[in-house]
């Protein structure tokens, strides 16, 4: 069998990317079976050695099993998220319980968490008992995440926790399967008398998505954040973006892909497990091991930024009623028209439209200044490898090395909507970075959902497209520069409100002028962008900031809510969403970014169950972290990057986040520098 399936056999490929060509679906569920019997009998040598518990026979033991599981997993689950079929949706289902149950049977195994606990309690008795720092932050870890798993809790609490995390699991797949489903069964069709207001840009992309379904002469809009959100910003239709608008907020809503009952199981049992394990709530459980600590801190950050930000929606709300009644509408504002009018309202003030702002912003001329940007950071170069074949032909790979020419890593960009692909960005690996069994170098990957421009001419990006580039390629550098020995804190492996600081921080360089001025260059003339564009730009950076805050931090302070009730029996999540904004008082023609029947941060897994705020809180890092280079008078200030790199890219989970934070920047973070980031410092309350 070794022999026959690729994903169980010796990888001779470059880099030791996966053979993509080589694996068929049936190949997945014999090498999920052989992987878990090779995993078990791994653990049970471990949890039945007869020697004492030592850090190298017990905690290295751990760090080194499991690698062969770890490479089929992480092949399967990312093809599913980013080229799936349903071949794999139905595997997804079958593995999804198994993996839960084969995790569960580890970390609840109370003769491995006896032996756990032996050392750390021989490392506290001992000042460390001859670790090094980053020896006893990965035993703290260890003991940490037993602990929180249930270890040492009663047989019966114990079996009750392996049940609840088993169909969790299979909720989770469930609702992202659904999601995915409602994405790719919805299209909206038009015909040449449907385009008016549309920029050439979204007309040709349109055009393109039609052909690739063999409907020439038409033009189609999906439910692609690329392709639905410039068509409500642009399409003077008021009926059709009525229509679209509904479509992509009531994802996982209805019929056979509604997610509610979904949800309200989900809430139910992480209360219940969190119950069990002895906390309050599950949003008590799950900040308990985060930056910050209980769900009162985030509430606390969450509704200190609400008030100005709703305060200055409500601004913008009216700004935008004043230009309907101007243009002659007689009708309230409604959601389906927030981006069309506020698109025509930055025009009238700023002089500035996506449709102009586009033409300078090439797919490859972003990438590139991506690039540019960690060469003149971090010393980085990359080349890209079209030898190298990937999961999908539109997926291109580069070799990444450091200034002195040594191997960092090998980087996959993954940039077009596809049906295949679920909606988003992320980052993701292929292998991480160790140092425990070899110089291991990870494999990374960016995954996009931008439309792809038609009939071979270049990809244009909206800015917030762009910005998002830059983001996800931000996460991809804490993979690439990750340095560290255990392959269990390495790369994003931190705390979930630390995991966006890095990200969030490196899309400061892709706004400054510096980078515009030498990669924002018009695709069909090549000049570059003009320096009272980039003015203007600058001058419109609070623009519609009421508006993005509102719709992010509802979403946050939504899903902390539900994940503080006691018990989500007879939950229906529709019912308890609206209630909560009503509550805190949501704007008028305003909905959440993500709506709870297709809140996939939350409910797709619980990666964000809880902790949506994580992108505010890491923010406050971001913008306080930035001033650091503003200070040194040079964004790309060596000393300041050199420290950047070590204790916060390269780092891993080597420190605890607050640590790692104030070994870069010497202090605390600034709270005031969210507000001043986002314009919001002076709004009237």
């Amino acid at each position: 069998m070794t022999e026959d399936n690729p994903l169980l056999s010796t990888w001779t490929t470059p880099f030791g990317l996966p053979p993509f060509s080589a694996i068929e679906p049936a190949h997945y569920r014999p090498a999920f079976e052989a992987a878990i019997a090779a995993h078990r009998a791994e653990i049970d040598a471990i949890a039945g050695n007869p020697e004492a518990p030592t850090f190298a026979n017990t905690i290295e033991a751990m760090e080194r099993a499991g690698r062969l599981l770890d490479r089929v997993a992480s092949v399967f689950f990312n093809l599913t998220s980013a080229h799936t079929n349903d071949a794999l949706e139905a595997i997804e289902m079958e593995v999804a319980p198994i993996l839960s149950r084969h995790r569960s049977a580890i970390s609840l195994n109370e003769a491995l968490f006896q032996r756990i606990d032996a050392v750390a309690k021989a490392a506290a008795a001992s000042d460390g008992a001859g670790l090094d720092a980053e020896q006893q932050r990965v035993l703290e870890r260890y003991h940490t995440g037993f602990r929180r798993a249930g270890a040492g809790l009663p047989p019966e609490t114990k079996a009750r926790l392996a049940a609840i995390s088993e169909r969790l699991a299979t909720l989770g797949t469930t609702f992202g399967q659904n999601v995915l489903a409602d994405e790719k069964g919805w299209t909206l069709v038009l015909g040449p008398e449907d385009l008016d207001g549309l920029p050439d840009f979204l007309i040709a992309s349109a055009a393109q998505a039609a052909s690739d379904r063999g409907l020439d002469g038409q033009y189609l809009i999906t439910l692609s954040r690329s392709s639905i959100e410039p068509f409500l910003q642009f399409s003077s239709r008021r009926d059709l973006r009525e229509k679209a608008f509904a479509a992509w907020t009531a994802r996982g809503e209805a019929g056979k892909t509604d997610n509610r009952a979904i949800i309200a199981e989900t809430v139910a049992l992480r209360s219940e497990q969190a119950r069990l394990i002895g906390f309050a709530s599950f949003a008590h459980f799950r900040l308990d091991d985060s930056m910050a600590k209980t769900p009162e801190a985030a509430m606390a950050l969450l509704e200190s930024v609400w008030v100005p930000a709703r305060a200055r929606a409500i601004e913008e709300r009216a700004a935008l009623q004043a230009l309907v009644h101007a243009e002659g509408g007689n009708f309230e504002l409604a959601a389906s028209d927030w981006r069309y009018y506020s698109e025509r309202r930055r025009k009238a003030e700023f002089d500035l439209d996506e449709a102009g702002l586009k033409p300078y912003l090439q797919l490859d001329k972003v990438i590139e200044a991506a690039f540019d940007t960690a060469t003149r950071l971090f010393g980085l170069q990359f080349v890209e490898r079209a030898d190298i074949p990937a999961y999908h032909p539109d997926v291109r790979v580069f070799e990444v090395n450091d200034a002195a020419g040594a191997p960092v890593g090998l980087f996959l960009g993954d940039y077009f909507a596809r049906p295949s692909k679920r909606s988003g960005a992320w980052m993701s690996d292929y292998r991480g970075q160790e140092k425990l069994v070899a110089d291991i170098r990870p494999i990374i990957v960016n995954v996009m959902n931008f439309a792809k421009g038609a009939d071979g001419a270049p990809t244009l990006l909206s800015y917030d497209d762009a910005r998002t580039l830059f983001h996800e390629f931000g996460h991809g550098l804490h993979g690439l520069l990750s340095d560290v020995t255990y392959p269990s804190i390495a790369g994003t492996s931190v705390a979930r409100d630390f995991v966006e600081f890095p990200s969030q921080l490196y899309e400061h360089w892709f706004e400054r002028p510096e980078t515009l001025e030498r990669f924002a260059v018009h695709y069909q003339t090549g000049a570059p962008m003009p320096a009272e564009l980039i003015e203007r730009l600058k001058a419109s950076r609070s623009f519609n900031q009421g508006f993005a805050t509102v719709e992010y931090v509802a979403s946050a302070l939504v899903d902390l809510k539900l994940h503080l009730l006691a018990d989500g029996a007879g939950l229906d999540s529709t019912v308890f969403e609206k209630a909560v904004l009503d509550e805190i008082g949501m704007p008028e023609a305003m909905v959440m970014r993500h709506r709870t029947p297709h809140f996939q941060h939350v409910f797709a897994g619980d990666g964000y169950s809880s902790a949506y705020y994580s992108y505010l809180w890491s923010e406050t890092l971001d913008a306080d972290g930035f001033d650091a280079f503003e200070e040194a008078g040079d964004i790309f200030a060596p000393e300041v990057a050199a420290k950047l790199k070590q204790f916060v890219y390269a780092a891993g989970n080597r420190r605890t986040p607050d640590a790692a934070y104030r070994a870069f920047r010497g202090r605390d973070p600034d709270p005031s520098a969210l507000l001043r980031k986002r314009g919001l410092m002076d709004t009237a309350v």
